[in-house]
């Protein structure tokens, strides 16, 4: 604790100095406080006035005895900043206090990673500028519970896929009224795109969304502006000043379907690749700093005293190949060539998280006695398989919409046609209706995965990763989609492995968009509902709705809740839970 009426030590002052000076590093400084500050050092001066923080406060990765607070110092100066963490909002019981520097180098952004605190606890902090006498607005952050303490649940808001243009961020807003302790952000935290592209829409301009800079975002000022812009959203900026956050990175932080190498929304005329990620990554680290060093590698863990122990993985940049993509293995007259594509989705060669990952991933769970293990990861784990046929009508709206601007109504009733004759076929098929022919059977048998992009275009490396999943109670969260999900986790041999929980997006518009059906809820419960009898491992979806995903972990359960807001265009909104679903 400070006492103030202790002499000036120089000495603890000095070593505090060389604590901070010798931080860790990722792109910003993150400077490290692990002593109580104390000594005759200044307090906050009276006449303390709301200026300067424009991008407001935040803290992230929490630990027991750790947390990391962070603010953006807008005056466009270099300049001193003092922090301060509390255990009170009136900074009546200061535990901690030190200085920080904003400068240019950084984007004049601050994070402090302050160490030896208690666990299990609320703390309040808050930066100020001694000579001009700005402050930032209060934070509300907390420590996690240790294996000692003694807690009966934990709670977190899982969320992804932020379009800023796509409409207001309601659910943010939605999970800082909530009971939540801390925000798992399973990455999409950013687009990168140019105004005008994916996510605009006819609100856009009338709510002043519009992406800035004016232009797809390339290097690290670019970046850093994009940060500032979705950072000055009032709903975000408000989470973030009350609950601390565990994010990782999904590819819109970097650019669209990234991999290790490159990305979909890369082209050759706009440089060199990997200028543009570490570009992307020093911004993202500037804004949100992870205690992982100074490198790419940022999987890591969070303990929830002994009930919750949280895996937060790479599926994005660190390793993986290249997608695989339907449209290389059709020849000119559009015929599928089976044996190829068998042949590369079988590849043994082919990664999503690497060997590395995986290996620390093992051993962290084989270590782990905490009664949840859970995943926090970008991507689809669940075996999506659809039947090709309705997989290929869905490819061929989506190539419509994309060369004519909508669907053809021909290709939307036989859409209509198809998953109207498959339910029949499924359903007749799982009560082993004899009646059936084989050419039926094979229409709702003969399936192709959902989605080259998550985990089902990654099978062999899937299987490897479910072998050290066995046996464990795993949880895996997703995001990515933009649409919510609930899923078994299968492994060849169809051994449940876990259950998978997936979220829907803050604003990203999700398969509802893509198809052309968001004024039709009706067609897209039509298509949800149809996707859950015909993909075998699914138990839940909903296809246009807007929201997060809530969940409850305790010894005996864990109880998932999807949350969805009803609009993203006005700032009036109500939130309400269309899901529940228990784990034991």
């Amino acid at each position: 604790m400070m006492e103030n009426n202790n002499k000036f030590n120089r000495r603890r002052f000095l070593k505090n100095s060389l604590l901070a000076a010798g931080g860790i590093f990722i792109a910003p400084l993150i400077e490290s406080c692990s002593d109580d500050f104390t000594g005759d050092t200044d307090t906050a001066p009276d006449g303390l006035k709301n200026a300067g923080f424009e991008t407001g406060v935040a803290s992230f990765d929490p630990g027991a005895t750790n947390v990391i607070i962070w603010t953006r110092y807008s005056a466009g100066v270099d300049a001193e900043l003092t922090w301060e963490i509390s255990k009170n909002n009136t900074f009546s019981e200061v535990i901690r206090r030190g200085k920080a520097n904003a400068t240019i180098v950084n984007d004049f952004t601050v994070a402090v990673d302050i160490q030896n605190i208690s666990s299990n606890t609320k703390f309040y902090y808050r930066f100020y500028n001694v000579k001009t006498k700005e402050t930032s607005v209060v934070g509300e952050t907390l420590t996690l519970p240790s294996k000692t303490d003694s807690v009966n649940e934990v709670k977190m808001a899982v969320v992804s896929c932020s379009n800023f243009p796509a409409g207001l961020f309601n659910v943010y807003g939605a999970i800082a009224q909530s009971d939540a302790d801390v925000v798992v952000h399973l990455g999409d935290y950013i687009y990168e795109y140019a105004p005008g592209q994916y996510g605009t829409n006819p609100y856009t301009n009338q709510l002043g969304r519009a992406h800035q800079p004016a232009r797809e975002i390339l290097n690290l000022s670019d970046y850093r502006e994009r940060y500032r812009q979705y950072r000055g959203d009032k709903n975000l900026q408000f989470l973030h000043q009350k609950k601390p956050f565990i994010c990782v990175w999904d590819d819109h932080e970097f650019a669209n379907d990234t991999y290790k190498s490159g990305a979909e929304n890369h082209q050759p005329d706009e440089g060199d690749f990997q200028v543009r990620k570490m570009a992307a990554f020093q911004a993202y680290s500037e804004y949100i700093p992870l205690k992982t060093g100074k490198d790419l590698k940022i999987y890591r863990s969070f303990n929830f005293g002994n009930i919750v122990s949280l895996y937060m993985m790479d599926t994005r940049v660190i390793a993986r190949d290249k997608q695989l993509e339907y449209s290389d293995y059709l020849d000119s007259a559009g015929n599928f060539n089976q044996v190829q594509f068998k042949a590369d989705f079988l590849s043994t060669g082919r990664k999503l998280i690497g060997n590395e990952q995986m290996t620390w991933l093992g051993s962290q769970i084989n270590a782990d006695t905490a009664k949840w293990k859970v995943l926090g990861q970008q991507i689809l784990m669940t075996k999506m398989m659809v039947p090709a046929e309705l997989l290929m009508l869905l490819n061929q709206i989506l190539a419509e919409i994309k060369k004519l601007g909508s669907a053809q109504p021909a290709t939307m009733l036989a859409l209509q046609n198809t998953i109207t004759q498959l339910i029949i076929i499924k359903t007749r098929h799982k009560q082993q209706d004899p009646t059936l022919t084989p050419q039926e059977i094979a229409r709702v048998t003969t399936t192709l995965p959902y989605n080259l992009d998550a985990w089902d275009g990654y099978f062999m490396e899937r299987e490897q990763l479910y072998s050290i999943l066995a046996g464990k109670n795993v949880i895996v969260l997703a995001g990515d989609t933009h649409n919510a999900w609930l899923g078994k986790l299968t492994n060849v041999q169809g051994t449940f492995i876990g259950t998978e929980l997936a979220c829907s997006s803050v604003s990203s518009p999700g398969l509802e968009g893509y198809l052309g059906i968001t004024s039709d809820p009706a067609k897209a419960i039509e298509l949800a509902q149809a996707f859950t009898l015909l993909i075998d491992d699914l138990d839940y979806a909903n296809l246009y709705k807007r929201g997060y995903l809530h969940v409850k972990f305790t010894t005996g359960s864990s109880q998932a809740e999807w949350r969805f807001v009803d609009n993203i265009v006005s700032e009036t909104y109500n939130t309400s839970t269309e899901k529940t679903y228990t784990i034991s």
